[in-house]
């Protein structure tokens, strides 16, 4: 037959500092505790002492360990335990609820009556006599704190406002256990320094005199899940403000054209491949100089993680920066490089890149090309056609010295100029693994320009067909930009 299992011995009140020695002989036992027992001695709610906590150290958080509960067979962190004597695997229980009371009353007198969470099972509730032990019992098992705004405040001596505020003990404990509820206690005739606790942070507050088990066990409860809610809540508003920084700070990278006094229209389109990110790897840049030229530039950094995009930043801000100095072509083409090779992280990170640079009367343009795609030319009755790439240079950072030439192009009258990133061209047309490719792209634009779309309706129609073609979301960065010229 199975083995009795013992109860186990409730702390008795002597451990408690609650009542006086008794000799091992003489007085009831705590199963046998006659009527007007101190509520102390009983052993439905477990009181723990911080002095007994100092000699016992092992013992300062027993619902965290992993040791086996001898009436239940579960460990007392809550997990499946064996019943001794039969074998049989119990199942897992909740953890008990702590609490940490901090009242100062000499005489021991409890203000707290036994406690029963919501499974039943003795709420543990450990006593401090003041914010020093409170600090020592403050452990990650203890769910909520029971102050008594009775307690004396700290004196500090310095005379200030603080020595005076009547909540100055509960402000302290705030401070000590931010992560904490908190529920103040204070008489029935002082209601309103309730309010104003709940108003400093407290969770809720409740009379002293008129609590009992029921109620306060409650409340407890209550007090811990607001704590949580109000936690959770407060995470998820840092995170959305984090996150909103982000969004601001990525769209004040994106670049702003500098095309004041240029007949050209100017349109773009981004795409950033990362998942709900504003920025990525590609990057452009449109702006006029003094004379009237307007050089327009766009390009791919190899990758597409958040290092990747803080360098094409980099490299656009250079570009904007060395054109309005003055550089163009093959001269400023190499300090990019340059700049590439010094703000990198890994020497095998390179970047593509097409700049254009247009006459100031519009007919004319200088192109060069760093391992980028060519741009896309379309001019009222003829078909759509990419421009020359026979010259194309390698990309930047590859080979060291390279040179970048510069081609001659005439654009005529009335012309559109479309410059795009790669991620336009790879996506994936149906199920296969066939990828659009340039010569599909020159097909799906020369349709909608017959379909009369311009400006931003054809990169924006460009930019979704490429989309819908692929089945979903493109893997790589997609960035377009678009330079009209009409007669």
């Amino acid at each position: 037959m199975p083995v009795p299992v013992p109860r186990q011995r409730a702390i008795p009140a002597v451990e408690c500092g609650q009542a006086p020695a008794a000799s091992p002989d003489s007085g009831p036992s705590k199963e046998q505790a006659p009527p007007g027992t101190h509520p102390a001695e009983n052993p439905t709610t477990r009181r723990e002492n911080p002095t007994e906590k100092r000699e016992k150290p092992t013992d300062t958080s027993p619902d965290t360990s992993t040791g086996t509960d001898s009436r239940t067979g579960t460990g007392t962190d809550g997990r499946t335990g064996t019943d001794a004597g039969t074998g049989r695997t119990q199942s897992a229980a909740p953890t008990n609820l702590t609490v940490l009371l901090i009242e100062d009353d000499p005489a021991g007198s409890p203000i707290v009556p036994d406690l029963l969470d919501q499974a039943g099972k003795p709420i543990r509730v450990r006593t401090a006599r003041n914010l020093t032990e409170a600090g020592r019992l403050l452990t990650d098992d203890v769910h909520c704190i029971l102050l008594d705004l009775a307690l004396s405040t700290p004196a500090h001596g310095t005379g200030d406002a603080e020595d005076h505020d009547e909540l100055a003990v509960l402000r302290h404990v705030l401070e000590l256990a931010p992560r904490h509820a908190v529920l103040a206690l204070t008489s029935s005739s002082d209601a309103e320094r309730g309010a104003e606790a709940v108003a400093v942070g407290a969770q809720d507050y409740l009379f002293r005199d008129e609590l009992d088990g029921r109620l306060l066990s409650r409340a407890i409860r209550y007090a811990v899940e607001r704590k949580r809610s109000d936690s959770a809540e407060r995470r998820l508003a840092e995170g959305r403000l984090r996150a909103q920084e982000n969004r601001r700070l990525e769209r004040g990278l994106l670049p702003t054209p500098l095309l004041a006094g240029s007949p050209l229209r100017f349109a773009a389109r981004y795409r950033p491949g990362r998942s709900r990110a504003l920025l990525g790897g590609d990057f452009y840049d449109v702006v006029r100089t003094p004379d009237g030229t307007v050089h327009a530039m766009i390009g791919d950094v190899c990758g597409h993680g958040p290092d990747e995009a803080a360098l094409g930043v980099e490299l656009r801000i250079a570009w904007r920066a060395l054109t309005l100095a003055g550089l163009c072509g093959d001269e400023l083409l190499g300090t990019l490089q340059q700049v590439l090779e010094h703000e990198r992280s890994d020497d095998e990170i390179f970047a593509t890149l097409c700049a254009v640079d247009i006459s100031p009367d519009g007919r004319r343009a200088g192109l060069c090309l760093a391992g980028h795609p060519s741009p896309l030319l379309s001019r009222p009755g003829e078909p759509a056609r990419l421009l020359p790439y026979d010259n194309n240079g390698p990309a930047l950072g590859l080979l060291p010295g390279a040179r970048w030439p510069r081609m001659q192009v005439e654009l005529g009258a009335e012309w559109s100029l479309m410059l795009y990133t790669d991620g336009l061209i790879e996506g994936h047309v149906g199920e296969g693994r066939e990828r659009l490719g340039q010569d599909g792209m020159v097909e799906m634009v020369r349709r909608q320009l017959a379909e009369g779309l311009a400006g931003e309706e054809l990169l924006r129609a460009t930019v979704n067909e490429v989309r819908e073609l692929n089945g979903g979301e493109l893997a790589d960065d997609v960035a377009v930009v678009l330079l009209d010229r009409t007669a």
